[in-house]
């Protein structure tokens, strides 16, 4: 067994980082317009350099820019689609950890007009990354998925997309015309990042998509489809992984569950090289959904979590490795976080220190499990 010289990697890692506190005051700023546009792309320009080295320096292969220039891991994308919308009404989502819930209200969507991309998005983010990048440079973009599973037909102006068809046909238009566009910029690492798949096991989320004017039984299959359409013309030397989650703000989740409710169609029938998964606890479930997995996909355990300081056991990691392979080949396996450490600018409740432990722990247990 031996390390990986392409992605996914035996260590890799999500994607988005704590805020360092400039960055954050900085954004703050802005906000007030006390600082200009360009003194807070300076500061986020310092502190993408800085991740950057971090990543290198712990031993990752795949480096992300921390996802430092957005506030959200998903409306900053889909908001430069055009025809998106803010939507004047907040979404209200609802989280729970330990000690209790969250409520989450950020911004909706609407679709108010076609859709269709205009540019490349995060285009110039991810110049900067490989400028700066000596490893491989990740961009990390949410699924197309997302933006049914932030408002269905619902949040669809009829008289612009009075067919279901009408608004996945042109949405998987944009997602083929954006992976070109970002494979002519020399991206080869791409992961589309889909936590509606995972949500799909609990049933209390599947009712949502039903709320929302979709099929909750079967809306993964629809979803697999309209993302394997997006993916179709993908260039030969870009790698495509898509990573799935149950939720992540503020060291909280949304949804519950194994991933049995749609391992066999996810794994069987989504056209990515890999799968990222979260497995932190209990709530992931158990790893017999893996044996759906086909040969030559990859599967990342998302065994060291992001919710919570305290660091795990090396021996712990391997035994849960070891348990995994029973279901898959171990040569198929990598070892990652269970999510970002900052799918919002909030941040989950770690420290820096705490996220840089975490990240060495995975790249030293790799090296020791894989060579």
């Amino acid at each position: 067994m031996s390390q990986r010289n392409k992605p996914p990697f035996r260590a890799d890692h999500v994607g988005s980082l704590l805020r360092p506190g400039e960055l954050l005051r900085a954004r703050e700023e802005r906000a007030l317009s006390r600082i200009s546009e360009t003194e807070l792309r300076r500061v986020e320009d310092e502190a993408i350099r800085g991740a950057v080295k971090m990543q290198q320096d712990v031993g990752l292969e795949g480096i992300t820019d921390g996802e430092f220039r957005r506030a959200s891991w998903h409306m900053d994308f889909l908001y430069q689609i055009a025809g998106v919308s803010k939507s004047a009404n907040n979404l209200k989502v609802q989280f729970h950890n330990e000690k209790g819930e969250i409520e989450f209200a950020p911004a909706g969507l609407r679709v108010s007009g076609k859709l269709k991309l205009e540019k490349t998005i995060f285009g110039e983010a991810f110049e900067f990354l490989k400028s700066v990048a000596s490893a491989t440079p990740k961009l990390t973009i949410p699924s197309p998925n997302m933006m049914h599973y932030r408002g269905g037909h619902a949040a669809m102006d009829p008289n612009v997309y009075r067919e279901m068809d009408e608004f996945w046909h042109d949405l998987q238009q944009v997602y083929a015309d954006e992976i070109a566009r970002l494979g002519a910029l020399g991206c080869t690492y791409l992961q589309i990042d889909d936590t509606s798949l995972a949500y799909l096991n609990d049933p209390t989320q599947r009712e949502h998509v039903r709320q929302i004017g979709g099929d909750g039984e079967s809306q993964h299959l629809t979803y697999i489809r309209n993302l394997n359409a997006a993916l179709a013309g993908k260039p030969a030397s870009m790698t495509v992984c898509t990573h799935m989650c149950r939720g992540n703000f503020r060291s909280s989740w949304a949804a519950s569950g194994g991933y049995d409710y749609v391992a066999e169609a996810l794994f069987g029938q989504l056209n990515v090289d890999g799968f990222f998964l979260e497995y932190d606890d209990a709530r992931s479930g158990g790893f017999a959904p893996l044996r759906f997995v086909p040969k030559g996909k990859m599967v990342v355990l998302g065994l060291v979590t992001t919710k919570r300081p305290a660091l795990e056991a090396k021996d712990d990691l391997k035994r849960r490795i070891d348990e995994a392979s029973k279901y898959i080949p171990l040569e198929q396996l990598c070892l990652s976080p269970q999510c970002g450490f900052s799918s919002t600018v909030e941040g989950n409740a770690l420290t820096i220190a705490d996220e840089m432990a975490k990240l060495r722990l995975i790249v030293e247990t790799a090296r020791e499990v894989w060579g």
